[in-house]
């Protein structure tokens, strides 16, 4: 079997202080079966819509015990870890790994535990019904902050990361397998961003939208339990602070579609999201 890329994550810097100061806290539904048309309304006006309760504990360890087989040297997965821990690597045992790394990739191949959330019933039922067609997963992710080192994820839209044909409908599921707290990282986002459109992203701590072009005043935090997940538009803006605490935020992130993607040329992108070599903010 091929081995994955492992790399080391060498973005990230200071952001401006209450960059990720929300006043709201989102309303969460309690459980899957809970989401009907009234809340699937919400999302498409929101852009958002987080469940509390949809995954079992016993779901949520195997999800754990998955990743941290993945977390083993010569991974199948694409495996991401902090620069900081660059020299510390080869001294760790997998599961000390899975406290150092950033990011998994392409893995839903060869883990059979996190493939069955991605291909949960109770999850596709729903972005079925957000897609208006069946479901087709064409990105998998793990998205790990690790306690006292995890670092930002600058405001941005999803969409900008793919490069595909503008208007592809996208629906995202990111699943906590951690309390997500407003502390150690949880989720922010911008109520209705969505509905803006595309904007503007550049390279300066990572993709992302420029500081000053947020709409802080519009965000809100979503913090969840273990289990919990939310369902986003690709176009809604997010992102997620440092987590300095001493706690774990291990997430697992989803994209789908509804049908094959297809790619969109540079010069459409950049129309799109403006980006081009040299931009500033």
């Amino acid at each position: 079997m091929r081995g994955g890329r492992a790399t080391f994550d060498r973005d990230g810097a200071a952001y401006p202080s209450g960059l990720y100061d929300t006043a709201q806290v989102a309303e969460p539904v309690e459980h899957l079966e809970d989401v009907g048309e009234a809340e699937l309304e919400r999302c498409r006006r929101d852009g958002f819509l987080p469940v509390s309760r949809a995954l079992s504990p016993e779901t949520v360890r195997d999800a754990v015990a998955g990743l941290e087989d993945l977390a083993r040297p010569n991974s199948p997965a694409d495996v991401q870890y902090e620069a900081w821990a660059e020299t510390l690597l080869d001294t760790l045992t997998p599961g000390q790994r899975l406290d150092v790394t950033r990011k998994f990739m392409s893995f839903t191949a060869h883990e059979s535990r996190l493939t069955a959330i991605a291909n949960d019933p109770g999850i596709l039922e729903v972005v079925a019904r957000l897609l208006g067609g069946a479901p087709r997963m064409f990105q998998d992710m793990a998205l790990l902050k690790p306690p006292g080192g995890g670092r930002e994820k600058p405001w941005h839209q999803d969409n900008a990361f793919f490069h595909l044909v503008p208007g592809t409908p996208i629906v995202g599921v990111w699943v906590a397998l951690d309390a997500a707290t407003e502390d150690n990282g949880c989720m922010r986002v911008i109520r209705g961003s969505h509905r803006d459109g595309p904007v503007r992203h550049v390279h300066l701590r990572d993709l992302q939208i420029c500081d000053g072009n947020v709409p802080i005043d519009r965000g809100v935090a979503v913090p969840l339990p273990p289990g919990g997940l939310m369902f986003f538009d690709g176009l809604l803006q997010h992102g997620t602070p440092s987590n300095d605490t001493t706690t774990r935020r291990r997430a697992l992130q989803f994209h789908y579609t509804v049908d094959e993607v297809t790619s969109t040329s540079a010069e459409e992108y950049a129309a799109v999201f403006g980006m081009a070599d040299g931009d500033e903010c």
